[in-house]
């Protein structure tokens, strides 16, 4: 049955859903929620829990990224944030948090124009692979031809290539594009690329040999990409056509298994539920970090899209604090919105369902059942 929609006379839409669209259904089984397993691996690495820090200068400082890697998830530094453009963007930080709503767009595109620094990436992931934990780390695709070699050299366990959309055929005829297949099979580390939003697309990806896809485009909550560019695509249908992906691609490839990682619109507790019961291994979490009291954002969330030097397509968003990194992953939670102990709701959700791992729980019953907040 086709789920199209008939725009007009000359154009059908395909009938897409955003996680609020959907909810997950019990099934006649129910599990103790200390006996479920939430921990996942990609290539040799394994995690105790299924959540990636959003390569942003609001979530992730050397010190956030330590301190997530010891609870059990990976932070991503972002490679071309304050943190390799200054030696201490400590002030630039409290700067930012206390701009005026009409002057932060500009004031930050101003901050951001400092030059990147080779050192300065050297020594952020060299803090956080002496305090022993996963190293990982970001680059656009602009930036990856130029910075990789500074990346690998200094000891990065997991690359990251993140844009707002990543594919595995740019066409350009100014530069000679970033050919991701002989980039990664060159390289000696796992890569995780994205964002992908669709089974084609995210099919090409795993064909170059990536170890991980992130699945989204312009759904965080600091994103304007569908105010700005008219581009948006709801996350449960992406995620799942991506899951889509995988499975077939494993089939064609004898066995390889591409790690599917949501990114964007996976705000609270119970988004993640809905993103792994869509498919995804994990998620990549920007503003339901932020919200930390000890995130570099100081309450505010932003991207790199919001200070992009010619067409901003993402804000600067007050979020708030909900309480520390450690009490949004594991609680305590002393409000009912979704904001803290993930973890705890996602343990809750998968035990409930019966579900014992997050393979299983992939396999879950979801309904299409459109929420209307009050």
């Amino acid at each position: 049955m086709s789920n199209e929609i008939e725009i007009g006379r000359g154009k059908r839409g395909r009938r897409a859903y955003s996680f609020d669209d959907i909810a997950v259904v019990p099934s006649r089984r129910t599990r103790d929620p200390e006996e479920v397993s939430v921990g996942w691996q990609i290539d040799a690495y394994h995690f105790d829990l299924p959540v990636v820090a959003a390569p942003m200068d609001s979530v992730m400082s050397p010190d956030t990224a330590v301190a997530l890697g010891r609870l059990g998830g990976l932070g991503v530094l972002d490679l071309e944030g304050l943190w390799t453009r200054y030696d201490d963007p400590t002030p630039l930080l409290t700067e930012i948090a206390s701009l005026e709503p009409a002057r932060a767009t500009a004031r930050m595109q101003e901050i951001y124009e400092a030059p990147i620094r080779p050192e300065l990436i050297t020594e952020r992931l060299r803090q956080v692979r002496d305090a022993g934990v996963t190293v990982a780390g970001a680059l656009s695709p602009q930036r990856t031809q130029e910075f990789w070699r500074a990346v690998v050299d200094a000891g990065v366990d997991l690359f990251v290539i993140r844009g707002t959309t990543v594919s595995a055929e740019h066409v350009s005829g100014n530069a000679e594009p970033l050919n991701l297949k002989r980039f990664i099979y060159e390289l000696d580390v796992p890569v995780i690329v994205g964002g992908a939003s669709t089974y084609t697309a995210a099919l090409h990806l795993m064909r170059t040999g990536a170890a991980g896809v992130l699945v989204g485009f312009g759904g965080g909550a600091a994103h304007t990409t569908r105010t700005s560019l008219g581009i948006h695509a709801p996350m449960a249908t992406a995620v799942a056509d991506v899951a889509a992906a995988r499975r077939d691609y494993l089939d064609e490839s004898g066995g390889r298994y591409v790690h599917v990682i949501a990114d964007g619109g996976v705000g609270r507790s119970g988004d993640l539920v809905k993103a792994v019961a869509c498919g995804a291994d994990a998620v990549m979490l920007g503003a339901a970090l932020a919200r930390a009291t000890d995130a570099p954002g100081r309450g505010y969330h932003w991207g790199p899209e919001a200070h992009h030097a010619k067409l901003p397509r993402g804000e600067r968003v007050e979020v708030g604090t909900s309480g520390t990194l450690e009490q949004i992953l594991f609680g305590p939670g002393h409000t009912a919105d979704g904001t803290l102990n993930l973890i705890g709701a996602l343990r809750r959700a998968m035990a409930t369902t019966g579900y014992s791992d997050l393979k299983e729980f992939q396999r879950v019953e979801v309904v299409v059942s459109p929420y209307q907040p009050h």
